[in-house]
């Protein structure tokens, strides 16, 4: 009798024990944060910068204490750019106890994810996920711009700032994210009286020859070429663009940034003078942005593009709305999602990327900024 009584007196200790320690995120002194987002392919730029400035604002806030009282346990997939394997990779993180997803990078596997996020009702946060079905559904909020806004906001700054009088278009016909700010783009320069004098469309399987495209734009004399898409095919049009002889401004939006690294040293010169709407500069003097681009080269060895500083938001956002709502580790992820919808309408964050709230329809409300490749770095214009 004796025996079986310390028995069960060792293993209510181990219990209480693993619940201390927050065994599998599930106890009140862990929290599991998910992340998904290309960290191999085409996109990896992006989803490696998203990995890394979560990574860093988890360990602030660990070291701080953690979020009432819970350590945050960050996990982080691999998409690859595909909605298929970020629909895997989101089923993977539900496997290993994910109660709230920071995700996910892109714009098309996050509007795969957001399907399935709502049928299991998980808070969703995209750091940079920017077509609009992306947060479609009432679980789900974002760091960035939308598609429309960002088109809408390149057209208004070219004009406010005279920037061009003539205006090319490049855009990727097979991409939401393209096509979605070039139809507000377009619609708001014809609003605003700018001139768009060529409108040059390619497609994802033809992203690496722009010669027609840009004979185009050099016969239709434009001023300035507007680039609402990725840096891998920016790069292309830049160095193509010197040996045309094609002598214009560039502008773009926050697919732009990485472009730097993506022409490597030998074709950097390419990219000098190059425009684009983005809400982080990383070699701004303020004190926040100082010590995070410090922090970041320090653990990575590059400095911060734009996606690392959504993604460090996107966690003290995710801290914010969990201490407005008094979320605890032992609750339900359906019962944690329904607190944090309510909280994040009550919450106001002084970010990197700005000082923002958020609107009922999941959209932040910021002021966007621009900034200009100068000697290959990115300066605040």
């Amino acid at each position: 009798m004796k025996k079986a009584i310390c028995m069960l007196l060792v293993c209510a200790l181990l219990s209480l024990c693993l619940v201390g320690c927050g065994n599998d995120g599930n106890s009140d002194y862990t929290l599991v944060i998910g992340g998904i987002g290309p960290t191999t392919g085409v996109a990896a730029t992006y989803g490696t910068a998203v990995k890394n400035g979560a990574q860093l604002a988890v360990n602030e806030i660990n070291a701080a204490g953690g979020i009432n009282g819970m350590q945050i346990k960050y996990l982080f997939e691999d998409d690859q750019h595909n909605p298929e394997t970020a629909v895997n990779a989101y089923n993977t993180l539900m496997d290993k106890g994910m109660q709230i997803l920071m995700g996910t990078v892109t714009s098309k596997p996050c509007i795969a994810v957001a399907e399935v996020a709502r049928e299991d009702n998980i808070f969703q946060i995209t750091p940079s996920g920017s077509a609009v079905d992306c947060i479609k559904y009432d679980n789900a909020f974002r760091i960035c711009f939308n598609d429309p806004d960002q088109g809408t906001a390149s057209a208004q700054y070219i004009k406010q700032q005279n920037l061009a009088q003539k205006i090319a278009i490049i855009y990727d016909k097979s991409d939401v994210y393209s096509t979605g700010i070039t139809e507000k783009f377009e619609a708001k320069a014809g609003e605003l009286g700018l001139n768009i004098v060529a409108k040059e469309a390619f497609t994802s399987s033809s992203a690496t020859d722009f010669s027609a495209q840009l004979q185009n734009i050099k016969n239709a004399d434009a001023d300035l070429v507007f680039l609402p898409i990725y840096y891998e095919a920016a790069a292309y049009i830049l160095t193509q663009s010197k040996s045309a002889g094609l002598e214009t401004k560039f502008f773009g939006c926050d697919g732009l940034d990485g472009v730097i690294d993506q022409l490597g040293e030998q074709n950097a010169a390419a990219a000098e003078g190059v425009m684009l709407l983005t809400p982080f500069v990383a070699t701004a003097e303020d004190a926040k942005t100082k010590k995070f681009s410090q922090d970041y080269k320090a653990a990575y060895g590059e400095m911060p593009n734009q996606f690392a500083a959504d993604a460090y938001d996107a966690i003290y956002t995710i801290k914010a709305a969990c201490e407005k709502a008094n979320v605890k580790g032992d609750m339900s992820v359906s019962d944690i999602c329904n607190a944090l919808k309510a909280a994040m309408l009550q919450i106001e964050i002084d970010g990197l990327t700005g000082k923002m709230t958020w609107s009922a329809n999941g959209e932040p409300n910021k002021e966007p900024k621009a900034m200009k490749i100068v000697n290959g770095i990115y300066e605040a214009m």
